[in-house]
């Protein structure tokens, strides 16, 4: 007998006890097995009958009780925010910390329970199917598209009680519950020019979908009424922020008189590096950012921005979540900004 006989003998014999040894011989993840030998849809007719065939080779049955309980309701929520365009960024921002509140509340009320991850998708690709298919999660909230669109988009094909928040887009297949963030650019963009700014500065990072989208309603004005226009990346990792921004605007001085900021955030730590240089607002530069989050209010000056009804979009989250776990495939919710003038511009 050669070695390679005796290699294939052996793997043929290999006694495959759990999912992840299935999983391991098949080259996927633990949860596309468990979905795959449950016949969900959410794996691909190719890969379960692949994974279908290795498991009656090997004579694997699953656990008849761990599969009851993954049917039975666990009454908890998952809430994943996955972190694919800023890796270092915090769950302590503020913006999520106002969110998660607001979820929370509305959660409770319903007699759910939230469980929460953030997401390196660079370290964990299939971060999506291993929370659907843990088991632990009745169905799932999404915050935030980042980089992970694709991924967000494939699962929503064969898992219906998933809610994400981000920003629409026609003809995306989940359900997305989120502001008309280029609507939103449009206004930031129309309060700088009216309060007289000549030349501006978008301050953020233009690869997440949604600043993408502030930033291309921004870009929409500007160009109509003739005002130039520049984008100047910033990211929201606490590390990094305050850095960025002082040297974007060492190099801007002069040549910029109107920025709009991503996020309150940015916005906020723009302010307080303007004032360490000495810089008048709104005299020299005028700054409009985006959430409205409850600090906007008291910065000095205070900060004009443009408002995304969060504790709207945590109300409609979950509505949206229950009505899919009811088996409705709902619609997404596309809520207006409006904006908030204060003493920045």
């Amino acid at each position: 007998m050669t070695d390679t006989d005796a290699q294939d003998d052996e793997t043929s014999v290999t006694r495959v006890r759990t999912l992840a040894d299935l999983a391991k011989i098949a080259g996927v993840s633990p949860g596309t097995v468990s979905r795959a030998l449950a016949g969900n849809s959410l794996v691909n007719t190719k890969t379960r009958e692949k994974i279908e065939a290795i498991a009656r080779e090997h004579g694997f049955r699953p656990n008849q009780m761990a599969s009851k309980l993954r049917r039975q309701k666990t009454g908890v929520i998952g809430v994943a925010i996955p972190l694919g365009h800023d890796e270092r960024q915090r769950i302590s921002d503020t913006f999520f910390m106002t969110l998660l509140g607001h979820l929370a509340d509305e959660l409770t009320e319903k007699g759910y329970d939230l469980m929460l991850r953030r997401v390196i998708p660079a370290q964990d690709e299939d971060w999506l199917d291993r929370l659907i298919g843990s088991g632990m999660v009745d169905g799932v909230i999404v915050i935030g598209q980042s980089d992970q669109f694709e991924r967000i988009e494939d699962v929503a094909d064969g898992y219906l009680p998933m809610v994400v928040w981000g920003n629409h887009q026609e003809g995306q297949r989940h359900c997305v519950v989120g502001t008309d963030n280029r609507l939103g650019g449009k206004l930031a963009a129309e309060r700088l020019i009216a309060s007289g700014a000549k030349k501006l500065a978008f301050l953020g990072d233009t690869q997440p979908i949604e600043f993408a989208a502030r930033f291309a309603g921004a870009i929409e004005v500007a160009e109509k009424l003739g005002v130039p226009i520049r984008a100047l990346p910033a990211h929201l990792s606490p590390e990094r922020t305050g850095e960025e921004i002082a040297q974007h605007l060492q190099e801007i001085e002069g040549k910029v008189d109107g920025i709009f900021a991503a996020t309150d955030t940015i916005a906020v730590a723009c302010l307080k590096k303007l004032r360490e240089r000495g810089t008048d607002v709104p005299r020299q530069i005028k700054v409009v950012g985006f959430d409205d989050l409850p600090i906007s209010g008291q910065t000095v000056p205070p900060l004009t921005t443009v408002r995304q009804d969060i504790a709207a979009g945590a109300k409609g989250l979950v509505d949206l979540l229950l009505r899919r776990l009811g088996g409705d495939d709902t619609e997404s919710l596309v809520l207006p900004p409006h904006l908030i003038g204060r003493e920045s511009a």
